[in-house]
């Protein structure tokens, strides 16, 4: 079994009136190559008409944001032209690659109505040969991402990318970035085997987990060691894991606002080029 080599709380983090936990990074982890940030937002209830959302138009260049919607919507718009609303138990994966100017809020019906909102948004490295690759824009509703049911209904699989217990994920990245995630309720049991030389990306988002002996809760994000293939997860009480693996990059990572490239003087051409309109151009 792969040992545990720390554990990391969530630093709250609120944005306007949008209850925010960032999970990475904080000040006892920088990232976990090729995860570089994950902000957890909610869980919270929003009043009916509402300003949802805040995350207007802002560019991005050089790495790919996946976001998991448990709860509420988010209406997307980018400058490549990809328009979508997905729904609770949908997922966006965004590839920026050389840049692009995007937007995500929420829909006109649920700032009108109100609800439940929780989104998990993990943005993950591209390797250098891919930075400056032509963007593009993956919107997934709940139906469209493959699920297996384990351990008798106690633990549900939803994979993202990659390959979960023999399901072929719904995306197939550029890089082998394999994410899913696992729906257990109270003693559900699984057993999965990741390959050593890859880093783990294991984030609890609710309820209690005993992973590999030790136990973790929500708002944790458990970073491994790279020292064996088997991971034993056991659910102490109903709970969410959002569980991500893949071989580590061993770049220079250079992140500075909205632009994760490998230089200085790569993060300076990236705003040039935003500066330039070589983005694109914002509609609204």
């Amino acid at each position: 079994m792969r040992t545990i080599k720390q554990q990391h709380r969530a630093v709250n983090a609120p944005i306007d009136d949008l209850v925010t936990y960032r999970a990475l990074p904080t000040q006892s982890v920088e990232h976990l190559d090729p995860f570089l940030f994950l902000n957890h937002h909610g869980p919270q209830v929003y009043k009916p008409n509402n300003r949802g959302l805040p995350f207007g138009p802002h560019p991005h260049r050089g790495f790919e944001t996946v976001t998991f919607i448990l709860e509420g919507d988010i209406m997307h718009e980018d400058t490549g032209g990809h328009q979508s609303v997905i729904n609770a138990g949908g997922i966006q994966w965004m590839t920026a690659g050389r840049g692009l100017i995007h937007a995500e809020v929420s829909s006109p019906e649920f700032k009108r109505t109100g609800g439940p909102l929780e989104i998990l948004q993990l943005w993950v490295n591209l390797p250098a040969r891919d930075k400056l690759t032509e963007p593009r824009y993956i919107g997934l509703q709940e139906p469209e991402i493959p699920q297996t049911s384990l351990d008798e209904g106690r633990v549900t699989v939803h994979a993202v990318s990659g390959e979960w217990a023999g399901l072929r994920g719904a995306v197939q990245p550029l890089a082998n970035i394999q994410l899913a995630t696992i729906d257990f309720k109270a003693g559900g049991q699984l057993t999965l085997t990741i390959p050593a030389a890859h880093t783990i990306f294991f984030y609890t988002v609710r309820g209690t987990l005993r992973v590999n002996g030790q136990e973790t809760e929500a708002l944790r994000l458990t970073e491994f060691n790279h020292d064996g293939d088997e991971l034993q997860i056991e659910a102490l009480s109903d709970a969410v894991l959002l569980i991500g693996h893949a071989q580590p990059f061993n770049e220079p990572i250079v992140a500075y606002g909205p632009f994760v490239m490998n230089s200085a003087d790569e993060i300076q051409q990236a705003y040039r080029d935003y500066q330039a309109g070589k983005f694109g151009q914002w509609r609204g």
